[in-house]
């Protein structure tokens, strides 16, 4: 079986590399910078420089592949959910060209609603192109990233988890690397077919208030969570340059959730995963902080 792993240096495909060769498998990584790769990866897997943007690249980096992991990058186009249409039908041409039979594809919470997600609304149309062109594909509609922590590091420095979700709103919070063991079994399991969506929503739900109560435990210093008005932001990030579309992205996301959204898949057995924030920011956050 030839596995093609892309995104393989980010949160989630590290830790899917890692799995991978751990369990016999010598995957195919689709990157761009090959010098980001851990040097003990050597003559563990097989590599293909190539950028995600690159339509011919990807086909041609994907010929002989019998299952494709598809994570969407960001790359910092003006239109983000526009941008995820594009690299979805990319994605879609591979898996036509070459018969791809199985793929995995990473998306979120929300991307169920169709609309009013922001930057997730474009996964939600990664979801529906691939659909049509795999003939088996597992759509991993994953919780909110413990990684989304490390771009707060001066905030928590200050004592501060601002966010523009509301603080009573629970969350499922997850950790990548649970993610990258989900699709590393379905990957190479040959008991599913078809459509399938597949929740990963770690361990528990967690709002912010939650969360700020823990990361002070383990932080060992007070952290206080801090709604943040959604204009304040946008004027923010306008005037670090940012397009309206792309504002609207990110803040969408957030305002998606504030009202009474409820999962299409519900916390259960399959999508619980057992990776704790608490142990994550001990390993992870603490250290930079």
């Amino acid at each position: 079986m030839q596995v093609a792993i892309t995104a393989p240096t980010g949160h989630v495909g590290s830790e899917l590399v890692r799995a991978l060769v751990q369990g016999g498998v010598r995957p195919r990584v689709l990157v761009r910078d090959p010098a980001r790769l851990p040097s003990g990866l050597a003559g563990l897997v097989d590599v293909a420089v190539v950028d995600l943007t690159d339509a011919a690249g990807v086909v041609a980096a994907t010929a002989g592949v019998d299952s494709l992991f598809w994570l969407q990058p960001d790359t910092g186009a003006e239109d983000p959910v526009e941008q995820h249409r594009v690299l979805a039908r990319i994605a879609a041409r591979a898996v036509t060209e070459h018969r791809i039979q199985r793929v995995v594809l990473v998306s979120s919470v929300g991307a169920e609603a169709r609309g009013g997600f922001g930057d997730i609304d474009g996964l939600a149309a990664a979801e529906q192109v691939l659909a049509d062109a795999a003939p088996s594909l597992c759509v991993l509609r994953c919780g909110y990233f413990f990684t989304n922590l490390l771009t707060a590091v001066d905030d928590l420095r200050a004592g501060r988890l601002a966010t523009t979700f509301p603080l009573d709103l629970a969350l499922a919070w997850v950790h990548p690397r649970d993610v990258a063991e989900v699709a590393a079994l379905r990957l190479v399991s040959p008991g599913w077919h078809g459509l399938v969506h597949q929740a990963v929503h770690g361990p528990q739900d967690l709002d912010h208030r939650q969360v700020a109560a823990l990361l002070s435990r383990v932080l060992r210093r007070p952290v206080e969570a801090v709604q943040l008005e959604e204009e304040q932001v946008a004027a923010e990030l306008r005037s670090f340059g940012m397009g309206e579309a792309r504002v609207q992205a990110l803040l969408g996301m957030s305002r998606g959730f504030a009202h009474g959204f409820t999962p299409e898949q519900p916390r259960s057995l399959l999508s619980t995963t057992p990776s704790t924030l608490a142990a994550w920011a001990q390993e992870v956050l603490l250290p930079v902080l």
